[in-house]
């Protein structure tokens, strides 16, 4: 999911820190995402209907393989600790967790990076923050998988092998082509990319 910039306090009010003054803001605007990126506060806006359409769709593949019992667990909005900064944390919209995340808890209700094989992303408004911001970040918290559903464009990205400051891999996948994962998240998993663009296009 997408997210703006958030402004931080005005001069002459009593200093909170950044982690503070997000929980703030999550406690302000409920049904929206807040997130530190980089050291950067971003509020996602609210998901509309074909958004969750299309991460409904997204999820599926990932249950009929058997990713969602046993060694791993198929979870949506769980926060990932990030090491990109003091209190750097994101929510991806869905994530592919190791079964035991639980014992891995870290601030803010988030969770080790460790734990996670893989996160994804569907876009709304500001695509640009899955795409840039959210690739840099997931790549230095060495999560090795990372799926976008670009709704605006209709492509589906996945980025595999972090490095420091991206992924080195960064294959994108059009309608009528299946975007195989990596049999390293722990099955064999295709996205159908015709079916997730079309779950998420907005209806005119």
């Amino acid at each position: 999911m997408s997210a703006a910039a958030v402004e931080h306090p005005c001069d002459g009010e009593p200093e909170i820190s950044l982690l503070e003054s997000a929980n703030e803001l999550s406690e302000q605007l409920p049904g929206r995402r807040v997130e530190i990126i980089g050291g950067v506060i971003t509020v996602a806006p609210s998901p509309d209907g074909r958004h969750g359409r299309a991460l409904t769709k997204l999820m599926r593949p990932f249950i009929a393989a058997g990713l969602d019992d046993g060694e791993t667990a198929v979870i949506q909005g769980i926060g990932v600790w990030l090491p990109s900064g003091p209190h750097d944390y994101a929510i991806p919209d869905l994530a592919l967790v190791d079964e035991d995340f639980d014992d891995h808890r870290a601030e803010n209700s988030c969770y080790d990076p460790g734990v996670f094989r893989l996160v994804a992303e569907v876009t709304s408004g500001n695509y640009q923050n899955d795409l840039r911001n959210k690739v840099a970040a997931y790549a230095e918290a060495k999560i090795p998988v990372y799926v976008v559903l670009d709704r605006k464009h209709g492509r589906v990205h996945v980025l595999t092998e972090p490095l420091a400051g991206g992924y080195d891999r960064h294959e994108v996948y059009a309608p009528g082509q299946q975007a195989p994962l990596p049999a390293s998240i722990g099955a064999e998993v295709s996205l159908d990319v015709s079916e997730l663009v079309q779950a998420g296009r907005p209806k005119r």
